[in-house]
């Protein structure tokens, strides 16, 4: 069977081929080549023809170029395009014409650092097959004698490098493989063990640094910033060489990294194979509600199909349980379709899941099953987006959105590598992004739009790395740190000093804490404070993870559902004073969705400008933020399946924030159109009876303005809206319920349109923002308030950075605030619900009855 049988299948079986709303054929495209280098190093030479390599792409030749005359190149090329050997040629040539050069590669992870390690050894060891150049592992305690100088001895230094191995790579390696998390905390702090390997330090690699953005990214700035100090302090000046997936802005992400001026080198000249990329939206069950049959479920339908035309697969999931789970339903298809005997072997062999929480041993034999195609199908989180070589798979099965384009291409890109013929599919679930991208896919296919974004400057991240900067070498007091100029850094330095832990003499700073600062410090928060997830064992409590202390109460609040390493827990207690959170084990089909109290107080506006019907705004701001309860979802369905109340303190951010005030012409039309339907009939069968309860208890009189019923019934109104209730018994309770004049009707039910409209338009645009910023939404918080005082006591919709002191989401929101406006009009315009659902404008009712006609009023007034 083949992938052209598939895809006729499809196109001819309506229940799929009916639900593929866009289906784009990528040509194949022909190798682009330059010469190999007449000046590289003969050896090298050597090896790329044992690997059958006689030209290199014109990226590759580009890349040489540049290092040559010493540049520091960002190189953004495909998957599969040969980045690696874009840099390991350069890089490996000056190693071995120089042997006391040192190198330094830095991958965002440890798997990936192994598998460059394989690369490595491939290479060197063609490149001296007839010396029968050894195997670095066989000799990681560096017993070389009597090898020649040329040689490159290179070890990965992570976090699983044994401690007796250790000395003897500080001592002898020329070229190690690590990560950020290593660098910051293993390397730096302890650089007089690597003094030799700092004073002859010319190369740093840093590859993915797409994956260096938001919080991480910033960190990972200030870790470069202290390397090229350290580098600086033993007399080398490293040149640095970059790759990165495709992204909008590669060479300001590049320059902010190292702060250097970079060169982009993007002429991909890699071959590629004929592409077609689908795009399944799966059919709606609930036209009323926009509810969509499963993502996962439609997933799994697809990858069945395409393991039985016995197309190899990978399959993406967004988290670890959706990647248990469709691993859980292929085993069980694929073994009602064999015997018995054969169900071991299809579990163990067959397909596999890949994440976090494997053994390294297990992940290495995986990797290894997928290229000799002993393994049909892999089902992985973004594990295996990155160039880890899995060989040429068949198929792409993308379940939900990964969150960016440049993820996207990423996945997409683990299949077709080469010359031959594959297929990528993104099966959309019912996230209001998801469905943005399933009703324009041009917008997906035409462009990048998003900017990886860093703020190396946050106060509370800079002041963390100056702390480790100190431990690590005396501070002059004139001396800058990266783009800080020196008068600042004396500043903050000073301030660390009166805190205690810089000691000031002689005009330096020292530090003085009997710890060193890194090893508190996680590059993955903005925040050095921790909550400790313990669950109660055999002999005590056992810690299984952490999170940090900003977000504890709204993901491990008391009676939430946590989910670890494919484990449910719910939360018994939070106890916020010690920093820890007791979980125990428990099998629910549901998980749990906070409930949110959030006052904002204006701060300092930075920049403010009118725009259409609206002033756009982004500045400095505090939020205040309690949660008050949570909501019981079940899972797949969205089902609500009840509430619970919490009462824990109120936290407060400081921040950066972008919101947009409606402007008083804008206010009085949506006041005064007429778009509301108010239907009594949908109030349920009791409701006259209770309507003239509630009007003979008010003494038939209005409760606003006092006015007496004069041969005409007032109205009654719902004090909370009505869909805001499970059932109508609940929502026409006496206390819920109010006799108004018909004026003063009008203006409470223009209130709730308000209201309902300013939610829908947060939902929206909170859910679509990521589209532009390269950050998971939880990077983001959304606050919509009728009466906001960033507006004057005009109605107003916030989007804010939830990193104290902000990383620059907003001003980018800032600047694509016409851009965003229109992007949302078009999504909640295109969804099939009639009244709001999570695809658009959120649950209808959710917010007040009619939030879908509110929100495209408002919509429509701005775009």
């Amino acid at each position: 069977m083949t992938l052209s049988a598939l895809l006729s299948h499809w196109r001819s079986e309506p229940t799929i081929g009916g639900n593929i709303v866009d289906w784009r054929t990528i040509p194949a495209r022909a190798a682009q080549c330059a010469h190999i280098p007449a000046e590289l190093h003969p050896a090298l030479q050597r090896a790329l023809k044992e690997m059958g390599v006689t030209n290199l792409y014109t990226h590759q030749a580009s890349v040489w170029e540049h290092v040559q005359a010493g540049r520091h190149p960002v190189i953004v090329t495909g998957t599969a395009s040969g980045k690696t050997l874009a840099y390991n040629l350069p890089v490996l040539d000056h190693l071995l014409r120089n042997p006391q050069s040192r190198a330094l590669f830095m991958f965002p992870t440890k798997a990936l650092a192994q598998d460059q390690l394989d690369v490595l050894q491939t290479i060197l060891t063609r490149a001296f097959a007839d010396e029968a150049y050894e195997n670095f592992d066989a000799f990681a305690n560096f017993s070389i004698a009597g090898t020649p100088s040329f040689r490159i001895p290179l070890a990965v230094y992570d976090g699983d490098t044994p401690s007796h191995t250790r000395p003897a790579i500080r001592d002898k390696a020329r070229l190690i493989l690590s990560n950020p998390d290593m660098l910051h905390a293993g390397i730096l702090p302890h650089h007089a063990r690597w003094a030799e390997f700092f004073a002859h330090l010319e190369f740093v690699v840093i590859d993915e640094i797409h994956a260096y953005r938001g919080v991480f990214g910033s960190h990972v700035a200030n870790v470069i910033r202290r390397l090229k100090r350290v580098a600086a302090f033993y007399g080398s000046r490293p040149q640095f060489i970059l790759t990165s997936a495709t992204i909008a802005n590669p060479v300001e992400l590049g320059e902010r990294l190292i702060e250097e001026p970079v060169n982009l080198v993007d002429n991909d000249g890699a071959a590629r194979g004929r592409r077609h990329f689908l795009i399944y939206n799966p059919p709606v069950v609930d036209p009323d509600l926009g509810l969509r049959r499963s993502a996962l479920l439609e997933s799994v339908r697809l990858v069945d199909d395409l393991l039985h035309f016995e197309i190899q697969t990978i399959v993406f999931g967004r988290a670890r349980r959706t990647v248990e789970v469709i691993l859980t339903y292929l085993r069980e298809n694929l073994s009602s379709e064999s015997s018995p005997s054969d169900s071991q072997w299809i579990e163990n062999k067959d397909i596999r899941g890949y994440r976090s929480g494997y053994l390294p041993r297990q992940r290495r034999g995986i990797e290894h099953g997928l290229r000799q195609g002993q393994i049909r199908a892999v089902v992985a989180t973004n594990a295996l987006e990155l160039g880890i070589d899995i060989g040429s798979m068949g198929a792409a099965v993308l379940s939900g959105y990964p969150g960016t384009i440049a993820a996207t291409w990423q996945q997409v890109g683990r299949a077709g590598r080469g010359s031959q013929d594959s297929l990528a599919v993104l099966v959309t679930t019912a996230s209001p992004l998801d469905q943005f991208l399933a009703h324009h896919p041009d917008y997906f296919f035409e462009r990048s739009p998003e900017q990886a974004l860093i703020n190396p400057d946050n106060l509370l991240i800079l002041l963390d790395h100056l702390q480790c900067a100190a431990f690590e070498l005396p501070f002059e007091h004139s001396e800058d740190f990266g783009k800080v100029p020196a008068n600042q850094v004396a500043e903050f330095l000073q301030f660390l000093h009166e805190s205690g832990v810089i000691h000031q003499s002689r005009g330096k700073y020292f530090w003085m804490a009997e710890h060193y600062p890194a090893e508190r410090l996680s590059l993955r928060s903005a925040s050095a404070n921790r909550v400790l997830l313990q669950v109660h064992q055999e002999d005590g409590w056992s810690t299984i993870g952490e999170v940090d202390i900003e977000s504890a109460p709204w993901m491990v609040h008391p009676q939430a559902v946590y989910l670890h390493e494919a484990r449910t827990y719910l939360v018994e207690e939070l106890d916020l004073a010690q920093h820890i959170a007791r979980l125990r084990p428990s099998r629910v089909d549901f998980y749990t969705r906070p409930k949110t109290d959030t006052s904002v107080q204006l701060e300092e506006i930075i920049d403010r400008s009118p725009s259409k019907g609206v002033t756009k705004a982004y500045g400095e701001i505090t939020v205040t933020s309690q949660v008050t309860g949570f909501r019981k979802i079940k899972w797949f369905t969205h089902e609500n399946l009840g509430e619970g109340k919490l009462d824990l303190p109120p936290s407060l951010l400081n921040t950066t924030g972008y919101w947009i005030g409606l402007n008083e012409e804008t206010t009085n039309l949506l006041r005064e159109t007429g778009f509301w339907n108010n239907d009594p009939n949908r109030y349920g069968p009791e409701w006259e009876r209770q309507r003239a309860r509630a009007r003979a208890r008010d003494g038939y009189r209005c409760q606003v303005c006092g006015a007496p019923e004069n041969g005409r019934a007032h109205h009654v109104h719902h004090k909370i809206p009505f869909r805001a209730f499970e059932s109508a018994s609940q929502a026409n309770q006496l206390d819920n319920l109010i006799t108004l004049c018909p004026a003063c009707h009008h203006r409470a039910e223009a209130a709730v349109r308000v209201r309902s409209g300013l939610a829908g338009l947060a939902y929206a645009l909170g859910n679509l923002a990521p589209l532009f910023l390269m950050c998971d939404d939880r990077d983001l918080g959304v606050h919509s308030d009728p009466k906001s005082s960033l507006a004057g006591g005009d109605p107003a919709v916030l989007i804010y950075d939830r990193v104290p002191a902000g990383i620059g989401f907003s001003q980018r929101l800032y600047e694509l605030h016409e851009t965003l406006i229109n992007r949302a009009l078009e999504l909640v315009k295109d969804c099939e619900c009639v009244d709001g659902c999570p695809s658009c404008v959120g649950p209808g009712g959710e917010n007040g009855s009619g939030g879908k006609r509110e929100t495209l009023a408002l919509l429509r007034a701005l775009g």
